[in-house]
Parts: C-alpha cells; structure tokens; sequence
C-alpha cells in the first residue's frame, strides 16, 4: 500500500477492533473509521466475563472498553448488531447481516472466535461463555445453586469451575485428559492445577469423556461419562475450546487455516489485516505460525495493524503474554509451551504453590510461567527474549 488509505473498515468491535481504531487516532490518521460488530453491546473486555463478571463482583458496566462520550470523540461510526457476511476482495466490499454493503480502502479483520460445540446439548441448563450475555445468564443460573459440571478443563473451564466452588456450589470438571489444562502447560503443571482444585472441593473427572447428556422435559438433568457412569447437574457449562470465526470469510480469496493467516506484517491480502483471535501469523522471533487467543495479544496486534496502515509497517514478533486466576492462584506465562517440552523449576518450590518455571525446547528457554510468583516472572521474561540455553538459565 503506497498511501494512507481514506477509509478503514474494521470488523470486530471487542478489544483489538477497538485498540486498532484507537491507535490509529494516536497516530494522527484523520480518515474515515467504521467499527462492526455483531453484538449490540459497545465494545467490552472479555477476561472479565469468566472471573470479576461471573462472580458478581464487577457490574456489567465495568467491562466496557470505551464509554458511549469517548467513543464519540474517537469520532468512529459504529454499526453494531451487524455481523459480516461477505467480503469482495476485488470489489474493496463487505457484506453485512441486514444486507448492506461497506466499501473500504483498508479492512482490518478481528472476529474472533466461537466456541466449539458438543452434539446434544441444545438444552435448557447447558451453558456457553463468550459474551457478556453469555455471562450474565450463566450468573443467574449460577445463583440458583445449582449442581454445576463443567465440560472442558482448559483455562475457560476452570476459571468458571473456580467461582462456582468459591459461590459454594457443587461443582464438577470432566475433561478427556488426565490432567487439567494439560495442553496449555503439560503434565507437571496440570498436577499442581488439579490438586489446587480439588483442595477447594471441586470433583475432577479427568481422563474420561463425556458420552452424552440427559435431560427431562427439555432441560438437562445429568451427563454421561464413557465409563458408564452419571453426574447429576442442573447446570452445564460446554468449555471445549474455540474456532476461528471465519466462516464468512469462506470463498472470499483469503487464505484460511487454522484463522485467517497472515504475514508477520499481519497482512493476509493487499490492504486486509487481520488481528487478535482469528489471525495466524508467522512470528518470526519463534520462527513458527501461531494464533493467540490472549488478551495482551489482541492490543499488541491491533497497534502493530495500526502502525502498519499508516506506513509505520515492521514484522510482529512479540512474546506472548498471558494469566489465568483460579481460587488465590494467579497463573502467569510469558513466551509458548509446546508439548514435550522440558520444565526446569528457576526459583520457589512447586510444593509451596509459589514458584517460576522454564520451558526448554532444545536446550533453549521458550516459555516462562509463574505461580504466585510475579516479580521474578517478570525477570525471567528475559530468557525467552534472549533465546536463554540451559546453562544461562541454571
């Protein structure tokens, strides 16, 4: 693109569709800016939803990212309550659900993702957690005082798990793996997280699948495991991870996989960027392909797409950052942590519940996670930055 374009089109009003407009007023842009999104909602944090929202302690208002006063002096048009449906990349043209059509100069696609499903569970009680509407109905379930099982036990899973048990309800986390949230940090780590959970009395049925549900006059009353054995439940929650919502992108001429890939520039077609949950894109610090459904990464993101519209362009390569907040656990991890990878404990003990630990690939330190331990978290960051080996980081 030689030229600042005249007219962004944005589609995807939460945190990086938002930081995206908001960077590029920083940055002096003076054109024309339109935000899509598909809810009504003004554009809300979502990390909330599943912690300060869920438990009461945060009003909805609190997750707005920008009131409906500041949003005006970004001097952005919004069109909420649209989803896209269509995009013509020749034509510079986006659909939208109630059949209008955008034009645009520059498109930035930020849509995020969709939770994922499990056959039979279109029934009262069951329950998934995406939105802020998402959330609120399953408050109100919540309050109740329902028995809870909660289906997933990834970081969605057993954040929810973790203010069900702490509302004082019976709450219990099946997941097909023997350990929770063990893709997102391995075995060790998802001992520790198990055995935090179950001292706060959540029942964990790990390594075993669910088969199916039961329910009566329409809603719910129990779901079935692969062993043959029943959990009682008036309430499900369904957290079995995510896809990229790019179906209507589908036909569009953008390369699709696993998100909408991207160049490390985030440029997945001539004057089409694509950030935040949805996008791929090569990161060349860790010389891989990834897709991040973090929230640092969705304002990272946004303003690199932003610098990038207006001429400042230079490849994306951070180091992701990342936390989950279970019970009086804070989880915290800067860098990734692939399977297989080896984990050496830096400083604390893992027995305390408060420590820092290495992910090594090769000999070389590609993750960082703490437990309860931030300021030397925060020091180790350094040595996924630096590429540390084994013997700096001894």
């Amino acid at each position: 693109m030689s030229a600042t374009p005249e007219n962004v089109v944005i589609v995807g009003a939460s945190a990086t569709g938002l930081t995206t407009a908001q960077h590029l007023r920083r940055q002096g842009y003076e054109g024309k800016l339109t935000l899509v999104g598909d809810e009504e909602h003004l554009p809300y944090d979502r990390p909330p939803l599943s912690k300060q929202v869920l438990a009461g302690t945060w009003e909805p208002e609190r997750v707005l990212l920008r009131s409906e006063d500041a949003l005006a002096e970004l001097d952005v048009t919004l069109v909420l309550g649209q989803p896209a449906t269509g995009l013509d990349l020749g034509a510079k043209e986006l659909s939208l659900g109630d059949g209008t059509a955008l034009g645009y100069d520059a498109l930035v696609v930020a849509t995020g993702v969709t939770p994922r499903d499990l056959p039979g569970t279109d029934l009262d009680g069951v329950h998934r957690l995406r939105t802020l509407d998402d959330a609120l109905a399953l408050r109100a379930a919540l309050l109740a005082g329902p028995k809870v099982v909660v289906v997933g036990a990834g970081f969605l899973g057993a954040e929810v798990a973790a203010v069900a048990r702490e509302m004082g309800l019976e709450v219990t986390l099946v997941d097909p793996l023997p350990v929770p949230m063990l893709r997102q940090f391995g075995p060790q780590v998802g001992e520790l997280v198990g055995a935090m959970h179950r001292d706060h009395g959540t029942v964990l049925r790990c390594g075993t699948e669910v088969a199916g549900f039961r329910s009566s006059g329409g809603r719910v009353t129990g779901v079935e495991l692969g062993d043959g054995s029943v959990l009682d439940a008036d309430v499900v929650l369904v957290a079995v991870g995510s896809v990229p919502a790019t179906g209507w992108l589908e036909g569009s001429g953008l390369p699709l996989g696993n998100g909408v890939e991207c160049t490390d520039h985030c440029r997945a077609a001539p004057d089409v960027y694509a950030g935040g949950d949805v996008a791929s894109w090569y990161n060349p610090h860790f010389g891989t392909r990834m897709r991040l459904e973090h929230r640092m990464n969705a304002t990272e993101q946004a303003m690199a797409i932003a610098s990038a519209i207006v001429g400042d362009e230079r490849p994306f390569a951070p180091i992701p950052y990342f936390w989950t907040d279970q019970y009086d656990t804070k989880l915290q991890a800067y860098g990734t942590f692939p399977d297989g990878a080896r984990v050496q404990v830096l400083d604390g003990d893992p027995d305390e519940r408060a420590f820092v630990a290495a992910y090594l690939v090769d000999d070389v330190v590609v993750g960082v996670l703490g437990w309860n331990h931030p300021r030397t978290l925060r020091e180790a960051r350094k040595l996924v930055v630096d590429r540390a080996s084994l013997d700096v980081a001894s």
